[in-house]
């Protein structure tokens, strides 16, 4: 009998060692147990085993199962009803009838058949859990020490397994020994019949944007982001990055103070004796002047763009066609790769003899600003557009006016939504009188008529009013305020021809003529100032 405790121990080292859970231990076990007893029986993988393994005792069981049966065609896996029930009566036809098997009494043939194929299933189980655990680490990188190095690649170990390095993974001319410890990037993870199949480089696009991750804050926190890498390890890389915060510079933080963030990253990209250089450029929306970054160092003068062959024709300065092209072409082939377009290069005296098309880079990035802002005003429009629900539709009263035509309505601005406002006190206007024309006068002259038939005192000719009363009754009252007007109380001033026609009037009735010192002018009082 195995001791319980030693047994889960067993367990425990070997999950550690191998990576491999106790539940797949467990049944890699059963498999190996099951093989094994087959063998020892002699008959075919037909057979049905069952092996119970009890993990609180560590009790091992193992049955044999066979069918009862009315008559038996194959002993191997099938038992009369009179053979069962001489075991035990509750059996009937279609049951399974159980064959304890007791290990100590198997042979020695059993125990290594079991140990054998218990190792077959923990490998696969093995291979299986480096898959698992390595398949969610592509694009990442791990760390590892080299086992075995020479001409033609690498061995290096990552913990619980060994991966292979060519030498066309890494990054120009560098060199490893035994012993040294060395960054990787997974690129791949495949399941395959031999196992987990991980792929590894130090020469992909993706290691580079790796540890300019891990060396600029900038990218690391999303500030800063890395739009494309195009890259010949050990050669040249280009890097272009755009910013999302106006006020920081991409490029800038890329490179850090005197080019010291640059230099980290150089360090750490192999020990060739000649470094792979970076340049490190500001992504551009516009194609053209992202044409424009991806030829640098070389400086471009202009540029003419073929969508429909997706092809560009890039000015440079003369002589700097050199300088764009690169050393082994390079430079134009990462710009090529970088941007996604083909570009023929032409210094700027030879597109001027071969009258050449192409736009100054002044009017590319006159032409940008203006996009941009247009951009930003139609969504300004975007943004103070009333929505459906915002719109209220008023339906016209028949007696105001009618509208004037849209066509004759210059709009200054956009319409906004409706607000409801609350209610506004409506003050009431002050009275003021005031004589408009003649028959309103001698209505009123017919009414200090009948008056003084009545007996009514005779009217004195008012005095004089002070400025200090005029100024006090102004203050009180608060006389209408007519538009462009003075602040003075208002009272109607008739022309020279208005007053030709009221004594032409007056003269057609001499009898009407009334006396001056009849007239009420108490009434009248509020027109009247003091001349002095």
């Amino acid at each position: 009998m195995i001791n319980a405790a030693q047994f889960f121990e067993a367990l425990d080292q070997l999950e550690a060692q191998k990576g491999i859970s106790k539940e797949s231990i467990l049944v890699a076990l059963k498999e190996a147990m099951k093989k094994a007893l087959v063998k020892q029986l002699g008959g075919g993988d037909d057979a049905v085993i069952d092996v119970i393994i009890d993990e609180e005792t560590a009790k091992i069981e193992m049955y044999v199962i066979k069918k009862v049966v009315a008559e038996v065609a194959d002993d191997y896996l099938e038992i009369s009803l009179d053979e069962a029930r001489k075991f035990d009566q509750k059996y009937n036809l279609g049951d399974d009838y159980k064959i304890y098997i007791n290990i100590h009494d198997l042979s020695k043939l059993f125990a290594m058949t079991v140990k054998s194929v218990l190792h077959q299933k923990l490998a696969e189980a093995e291979k299986a859990a480096l898959y698992v655990t390595y398949k969610d680490k592509i694009g990442e990188m791990i760390t590892g020490v080299v086992e075995k190095a020479d001409e033609r690649s690498i061995i290096v170990n990552i913990g619980r397994t060994s991966v292979y390095l060519s030498n066309r993974e890494l990054i120009g001319e560098e060199t490893f020994n035994v012993g040294d410890t060395i960054r990787l990037y997974v690129s791949d993870v495949s399941s395959t019949e031999k196992g987990a199949q991980i792929v590894v480089t130090r020469s992909d696009p993706g290691f580079l944007r790796r540890i300019f991750e891990e060396e600029i804050h900038e990218i690391y926190d999303g500030t800063v982001i890395i739009k494309d890498i195009a890259r010949e390890a050990g050669t040249r890389s280009k890097v272009a990055v755009f910013s999302h915060d106006p006020n920081v510079d991409p490029t800038g933080a890329c490179i850090g103070h005197d080019g010291g963030r640059v230099k980290k990253i150089l360090g750490q990209l192999g020990n060739a004796r000649d470094k792979e250089k970076i340049d490190i450029i500001q992504y551009q929306e516009d194609p053209a002047l992202y044409i424009v970054e991806a030829l640098r160092p070389a400086t471009v003068v202009g540029v003419h763009l073929d969508k429909e062959e997706h092809a560009a024709l890039a000015v440079v300065k003369d002589e700097q066609l050199s300088l764009a092209i690169g050393r082994k072409g390079a430079n134009a082939r990462l710009a090529n790769r970088l941007t996604g377009w083909k570009i023929d290069i032409k210094e700027e005296a030879m597109a001027k003899e071969a009258n050449l098309e192409y736009f100054n880079v002044e009017e590319l990035h006159q032409r940008h600003a203006d996009q941009l802002k247009a951009e930003a005003y139609q969504r300004y429009i975007d943004s103070i557009k009333p929505t459906p629900k915002d719109v209220v539709v008023e339906t016209p009263v028949a007696s105001e006016p009618a509208a004037a035509p849209v066509s004759d309505v210059t709009p200054l601005v956009e319409a906004k939504p409706v607000v409801e406002e609350a209610p506004k006190v409506v003050e009431e206007p002050i009275k003021i009188k005031i004589t408009t024309d003649l028959e309103t006068l001698e209505r009123e002259l017919e009414s200090q008529k009948e008056k003084k038939k009545q007996a009514a005192p005779k009217a004195k000719r008012p005095r004089k009013i002070s400025d200090d009363e005029v100024k006090s009754e102004a203050k009180d009252e608060k006389p209408y305020v007519a538009p462009e007007a003075d602040n003075k109380p208002y009272m109607q001033i008739y022309s020279e021809e208005e007053l030709a026609e009221l004594e032409k009037e007056a003269a057609k009735h001499p009898d009407e003529h009334i006396d001056e010192e009849e007239i009420d002018y108490d009434e009248y009082d509020a027109y009247y100032e003091d001349e002095e």
